[in-house]
């Protein structure tokens, strides 16, 4: 399910121009909003023409809180009208324009993409580069869903269990420089908070049956299996009691030494069911799979850029057992594995499925935050090592893609989506005036 954020929509005119033909156009163009699922639309149903007319819309946009505002030039406008709107609101803005009208009599009838170029320079030249374009009958649903990601981050309640993973400098964050660029408050807590709460024993019975289920258990011990069991009620508990929109969890070396098993599984289960949770403490990372997520992504994963072959032209995106277990392939045996920390990493293990996807990672360096995107198709693979993982070829070669990471360096974890939302992804970063990152 996409995140729902309420975005405002009006439609500038003059009346040197055919306003009523402008109308009819933004009423069937407010008829398709309504077709278009979880956003609550803030219509000014009359045209804005004068500069009061602009002020008020701009206090409804305002009092309604909205995430963003779509600006139609119905026709062509005074050019007092959107900058007015923005200043009051200070959104991101769509700028929209209609295609133009059959003539009349010789007569340009709209010149509606005057207006949005009008508007487009105002904006740009009073400092104001969070803004799109579109010419149209309809809005912009990429631009839709770049304002979902705004706004998911920008109302989350994000915490970190813990902290970073030991040594993984390159994950660690300036916290209130992440909040002025995105509005999150990190919160922290404690790792024995997430495994130590009271349980109900037939629920985690119920979890039980549901890991037996969903992996083939031999790998592990009986214990092993209950313990995830309980990681699973746990979690969960805790992330609803906190109310908790996404969770970056420090997830070695203390959860084996001390819960005595690493919180993979968890992880690929709780995961599979919606939840956004990031390994090793990622915070960065847990923001990226918050926004694909609402975008549209069904259940984003953090993979590692772990292999290349040159020759082949291919890498394998692997993490050593957290992906959502919904994303198997359907072909290999989902196993629970205990291949690292002692025998006690009980990872999830299976081949992830095959199909497009992108690739999107929030990421900040020296000062600055961007956000990197890559494109790509995961192929069938048999299954040959533990963890989650998936072979992928890139559209760009994989040479230029690792050059891309390793030289503007871009942190080791990079959200997998499955699907195509490359159009709203790079919306999303310029929306955020952040710079965008493409091999």
């Amino acid at each position: 399910m996409k995140y729902r954020a309420k975005i405002g929509v009006c439609c500038l005119g003059r009346y040197t121009y055919d306003v009523a033909a402008a109308l009819e156009i933004y009423k069937n163009a407010q008829a398709d909003l309504k077709t278009i699922d979880d956003i609550d639309w803030v219509v000014i149903e009359e045209p804005v023409i004068e500069k009061a007319e602009a002020q008020n819309a701009a206090q409804t946009f305002k009092a309604a809180d909205v995430d963003a505002v779509a600006i139609i030039s119905g026709t062509f406008h005074l050019g007092h009208l959107a900058p007015t709107i923005d200043r009051a609101v200070n959104k991101p803005i769509l700028l929209w324009a209609f295609n133009e009208l059959p003539y009349d009599g010789g007569k340009i009838r709209l010149n509606s993409v005057c207006g949005m170029n009008l508007n487009a320079s105002n904006l740009y030249k009073s400092g104001n580069d969070c803004f799109d374009c579109v010419v149209s009958a309809t809005i912009d649903r990429s631009w839709v869903d770049a304002v979902r990601m705004r706004a998911a981050i920008e109302h989350a309640h994000i915490g970190v269990a813990g902290y970073r993973a030991d040594g993984f400098f390159n994950l660690d964050i300036d916290e209130l420089d992440n909040f002025r660029k995105t509005g999150v408050l990190l919160d922290h807590y404690e790792l024995s908070e997430m495994f130590s709460a009271p349980v109900d024993g037939e629920v985690t019975a119920q979890w039980e049956a549901q890991v037996r289920r969903l992996f083939n258990c031999r790998g592990v011990t009986d214990e092993q299996v209950r313990k995830v069991a309980l990681l699973c009620e746990t979690t969960k508990k805790f992330l609803d009691d906190n109310k908790l929109d996404a969770l970056a969890v420090r997830c070695w070396p203390e959860y084996a030494k001390t819960f005595g098993i690493a919180p993979c599984a968890m992880m690929s289960i709780l995961q599979a069911d919606g939840r956004i949770l990031s390994c090793e403490g990622d915070a960065e990372g847990a923001e990226t799979m918050l926004a694909a997520a609402a975008a549209g992504c069904e259940t984003p994963f953090l993979a590692d850029l772990s292999q290349v072959n040159f020759e082949e032209n291919y890498a394998l995106m692997w993490h050593c057992g957290v992906a959502p277990v919904n994303l198997t392939d359907g072909v290999c045996d989902c196993t629970l594995d205990t291949y690292f920390a002692g025998g006690k990493g009980v990872t999830a293990g299976f081949v992830m499925k095959s199909g497009k996807a992108d690739f999107i990672r929030i990421d900040t360096a020296r000062g600055k935050t961007r956000v990197f995107l890559a494109s790509g198709v995961a192929e069938p693979m048999e299954k040959q090592l533990s963890g989650t993982y998936a072979k992928v070829r890139f559209d760009c070669s994989v040479k230029k893609l690792l050059e891309t990471v390793t030289e503007t360096g871009v942190a080791h974890h990079i959200v997998m989506c499955y699907g195509s939302f490359m159009d709203s992804f790079r919306k999303f970063a310029k929306m955020m005036n952040w710079e965008i990152i493409e091999p």
